[in-house]
């Protein structure tokens, strides 16, 4: 059977859990709208105030966990984004032709974003010779629970693949909530395989996979398929900051016309 997440009109709290860790910030969620519905949208809380999903949630914790906000609830097909043209970006349905956007199937995690990153479309990788997809940091979530829609939960960033998808660089994050059980065990990318076997292949091939029903061709990845390890990642994480932030400043020009408030 596949899935939509439902939602319920007003407020409805996705907190940010505490851990052992450390203590981090409440985010609640206001949603408006029924769904699905082209007017649905998702806003970010903080203390009873909407506030932006991409600029105003940090990136990182004084811990150094990342917030990962959860746009796609595992197990669900609904296809949400955080809409980075509107004020404050909710999350919304993304649409095609005038018509809601599903995944032909379920997303087997929780999927969403790093606030306060972007995907610089004039940046050409210098390696795969492929430019930014003018999106936050894409991150793919492999706990066993499923998050909220509009949640902001601390995770382990440990993985990423390089997607490239219509000839753009989308890069997947390999992330775990630091309140899974397995959390503690997850600390590079070969411990997913160690305590998750065949999981990465597994997120490979859907990501892959996900547009051929709608007979388009494979996605494709760079840097030999490989699924990198947490350095590289955290390289990755660190210069698409410095990207937001040269957008943010006005160093880089917003040619793309997107919400900066």
């Amino acid at each position: 059977m596949l899935n939509r997440p439902r939602a319920r009109i007003g407020m409805a709290l996705a907190a940010v859990p505490a851990s052992a860790e450390g203590d981090y910030t409440t985010y609640g969620k206001d949603e408006r709208g029924d769904f699905p519905s082209m007017e649905f949208r998702t806003f970010i809380t903080e203390g009873g105030k909407e506030i932006s999903a991409w600029h105003s949630i940090p990136l990182k914790n004084a811990d150094g966990t990342f917030n990962f906000l959860c746009e796609i609830p595992k197990e669900t097909m609904a296809k949400m984004e955080t809409a980075t043209d509107e004020k404050l970006n909710p999350i919304k349905q993304d649409t095609k032709k005038g018509k809601l956007r599903d995944y032909p199937y379920n997303i087997n995690w929780n999927y969403g974003m790093l606030p306060q990153t972007w995907e610089d479309p004039k940046h050409e990788h210098p390696e795969m010779k492929v430019f930014g997809d003018n999106d936050p940091v894409d991150v793919v979530e492999i706990g066993s629970g499923a998050l909220a829609m509009g949640s902001v939960t601390p995770v382990k960033c440990v993985g990423i693949y390089a997607m490239i998808d219509d000839g753009e660089l989308d890069w997947k994050v390999i992330a775990i909530s630091v309140n899974d059980p397995k959390a503690a065990d997850i600390n590079d990318v070969e411990d997913v395989e160690k305590h998750f076997p065949g999981e990465l292949e597994k997120i490979r091939v859907w990501f892959r996979d996900y547009k051929t029903p709608d007979g388009k061709p494979l996605n494709k990845f760079g840097l030999d398929d490989k699924c990198m390890n947490k350095e590289y990642t955290l390289r990755v994480i660190e210069e698409t900051n410095q990207f937001y932030n040269k957008l943010m400043s006005g160093e880089r020009a917003n040619d793309e016309e997107l919400s900066l408030e």
